[in-house]
């Protein structure tokens, strides 16, 4: 029985393809296994089946933002052609309810030959409107899209670019219950896809969105829940952050191997007893009451990660400039990220670095060693601790939860092998904040405003 608040059901579905060695099997398969059947003998085979999505379970509520990732080739866009019904399932079924509208590869949908102006009709047809509806509508497709004179000019003529313009457009104006959008953003310039984001935030507060991108800010920043899928199957569902850390973990996994690191580091060691902690707040308590109050955690050394192993961040620490470690810190004022790493084997090259994300994983800023230690070839050896210090003034933020990440890996920016990435090493907790708008605030030298 289909639930009255699910939009998408997906059930055991799995689609499988004949990959065939030569063109030849492809005959063979057809004429001989029907020969040996009528001889009563066990038919051949002369292909091998290959899976693009095998078993694969989830629904998607009304109303929800579902978030789908993962490397090429791991079944993303059928998935996605099943659920809008351009391909059909080996096994397993779908359930749709409501008018479903989906931009799925570049230019799908569209006929080259005709022009911008004969593609919104027929394709905005197909997604449920009439004539009428389309003539009422067609100028604000036409200004959504702005893609001027080229209207009027066979779709064939348009870059790559002017082709999801028109595409987004159509589905930005058909009142769809259900949008499905594979991976459209990554195409347009800058303001265009400000537009299209802008259109998407408005979307999700009425409709349901399937969504997907090798953005994983996007994902972060637009969906309520994400979904990993590698080689056909579905290894991890959750929250966007939690997904987003498995699938950086599966990047790297790819490259360089299995993690040797997982929730807890290899060498055991970890920071010695700190003493007293510093209130960074003390100095300036009584002088502002637009602070941003900022406590600090203690370092978290059984969170997750993975890496080769062949290196340990073992503490993550946040002090003043005169090195004292800090309990609370106040935003705009100047603090020390340290970073203290154990390497298990000669590391050449050596890169430390930190990212600070907010609670939903969405990274407010980082940085790390590479740029100035690039001239320096610096050779960690087995045994060492690398002592890495960033001087940095603390942003402004908005108050809630916030994590600094910190990893040590080696090579170069472009190419380097992870050896511990410790996902929320550090966290911090703002309490207070005169931040209106934003990720982050930005101390105004002045605010003027003058009435002549």
């Amino acid at each position: 029985m289909f639930s009255s608040d699910i939009a998408i059901r997906v059930h055991n579905l799995s689609k499988s393809y004949q990959i065939y060695s030569a063109p030849r099997d492809r005959l063979k398969q057809f004429v001989v296994p029907r020969l040996q059947r009528l001889a009563r003998r066990t038919p051949s085979q002369y292909f091998r089946e290959f899976f693009a999505l095998r078993d694969v379970s989830f629904e998607v509520r009304k109303g929800e933002t579902v978030g789908i990732i993962g490397r090429n080739g791991s079944g993303k866009s059928t998935l996605l052609q099943l659920i809008c019904g351009t391909l059909y399932p080996s096994a397993g079924h779908i359930e749709v309810e409501g008018r479903v509208a989906a931009l799925l590869e570049l230019g799908s949908g569209f006929n080259p030959e005709f022009t911008g102006r004969e593609n919104v009709y027929m394709n905005a047809g197909v997604l449920g409107l009439t004539r009428k509806q389309i003539d009422q509508r067609f100028a604000e497709i036409e200004s959504f899209a702005d893609i001027g004179d080229y209207m009027g000019q066979p779709v064939k003529t348009y870059s790559s670019g002017m082709v999801v313009r028109l595409a987004f457009a159509v589905i930005a104006k058909v009142d769809a219950d259900i949008l499905i959008v594979d991976e459209a953003l990554a195409v347009g310039d800058a303001y265009f896809v400000q537009k299209c984001m802008r259109f998407l935030r408005s979307f999700i507060e009425r409709g349901t969105l399937l969504l997907v991108s090798h953005d994983t800010s996007a994902i972060v920043n637009l969906c309520n829940r994400a979904i990993l899928l590698d080689k056909g199957e579905i290894i991890k569902e959750g929250s966007p952050k939690e997904v987003m850390e498995k699938y950086l973990a599966a990047l790297y996994e790819e490259k360089q191997g299995p993690s040797r690191v997982g929730s807890r580091g290899r060498s055991g060691i970890y920071p010695r007893e700190i003493g007293d902690y510093r209130d960074m707040r003390q100095d300036m308590i009584n002088a502002s009451n637009l602070r941003n109050d900022i406590e600090v955690c203690r370092f978290q050394p059984e969170s997750a990660g993975f890496g080769t192993g062949h290196a340990e961040v073992f503490s993550v620490q946040l002090l003043d400039e005169k090195g004292f470690h800090l309990s609370y810190v106040v935003g705009g004022e100047c603090v020390r990220l340290v970073i203290l790493c154990k390497a298990a084997k000669d590391l050449n090259r050596p890169i430390v670095g930190f990212l600070l994300k907010d609670r939903l994983g969405q990274i407010v800023f980082g940085d790390n060693t590479y740029l100035v230690y690039r001239n320096d070839r610096t050779v960690a050896k087995a045994g060492c601790v690398l002592e890495t210090t960033f001087d940095f003034r603390m942003p402004i933020l908005p108050i809630g939860d916030y994590s600094f990440s910190a990893a040590v890996a080696e090579g170069t920016q472009a190419e380097h092998v992870q050896h511990h990435w410790l996902h929320d090493a550090l966290i911090i907790r703002v309490h207070a904040s005169a931040v209106c708008f934003g990720l982050v605030g930005i101390p105004m030298r002045r605010i003027e405003m003058v009435v002549r």
